[in-house]
């Protein structure tokens, strides 16, 4: 160990103590948590009037189709592509970092949430790179303006949308070290516009929700589909979007 710091060294009785002083603050931190992610889930929504387009690994698909049928839909602006660092083998360390913290994607399904991740290199690369690095997310191929146009041309970030049927609403956006709770499966859920769905969350009243942990299972056990039994309508939260 480097001899230029030590810490205190204390008897188990002293310790306890300080652990508990630090744990207070830990409790803070994590109300302030829940403080926030309650004012997200207040958000007014704008309307995505555009239709965007993208290249998949089943050919052409609209952002609609990148829900995979769920009503939520996390897309992360990942930088793989020509003249990025790591170009042809790699997408860019920080973007592979977060693609290499990106939990079981079941548990996502389960929340009737979906996590894909968009660059613009083309298919077979990412597909190659996918297999290489052993990532099961969702790829796709921008093919538009929708970097430039949901602020993620020139830097990675993350883009919450909400379905209401065939009508599809920005809820959210996060990038920067705003960005670091992403991938683990609940702080994902937490920039959502439902949140994690459950009954001890302050969110407004008509919104979904169950009581805590009651819908974790683990990543095998949730069915073939991942979806949710119920259709993916918003009317019980229609006040929350702005046309």
């Amino acid at each position: 160990m480097n001899n230029t710091y030590r810490a205190q060294v204390v008897t188990p009785a002293e310790w306890e103590a300080a652990r508990l002083r630090l744990l207070a603050k830990e409790q803070d931190l994590t109300r302030a948590r829940e403080a926030l992610a309650a004012q997200r889930r207040r958000m007014p929504w704008l309307k995505v009037d555009q239709e965007y387009s993208f290249d998949g690994p089943n050919g052409a698909a609209r952002l609609l189709d990148l829900f995979e049928g769920r009503r939520h839909l996390l897309l992360y602006r990942a930088f793989f592509e020509p003249g990025v660092d790591g170009w042809p083998d790699h997408a860019c360390v920080g973007c592979s970092l977060m693609a290499d913290q990106v939990a079981h994607l079941a548990h996502l399904h389960a929340r009737d949430t979906t996590l894909a991740f968009a660059s613009r290199a083309p298919q077979p690369d990412i597909e190659r790179m996918k297999a290489l690095m052993g990532w099961a997310m969702p790829w796709y191929t921008i093919t538009d303006s929708f970097d430039a146009d949901f602020g993620v041309a020139e830097w990675y970030g993350t883009n919450a949308f909400i379905r209401d049927g065939d009508n599809i609403y920005r809820t959210y956006f996060i990038n920067d070290r705003e960005h670091e709770p992403m991938g683990a499966t609940l702080g994902s859920l937490d920039f959502t516009a439902l949140g994690r769905q459950e009954d001890w969350e302050d969110s407004p009243d008509g919104y979904p929700q169950v009581p805590r942990y009651s819908w974790l299972k683990r990543h095998d056990e949730y069915g073939p589909t991942g979806r949710a039994a119920h259709p993916a309508t918003t009317e019980s939260a229609d006040h929350a979007h702005h046309d």
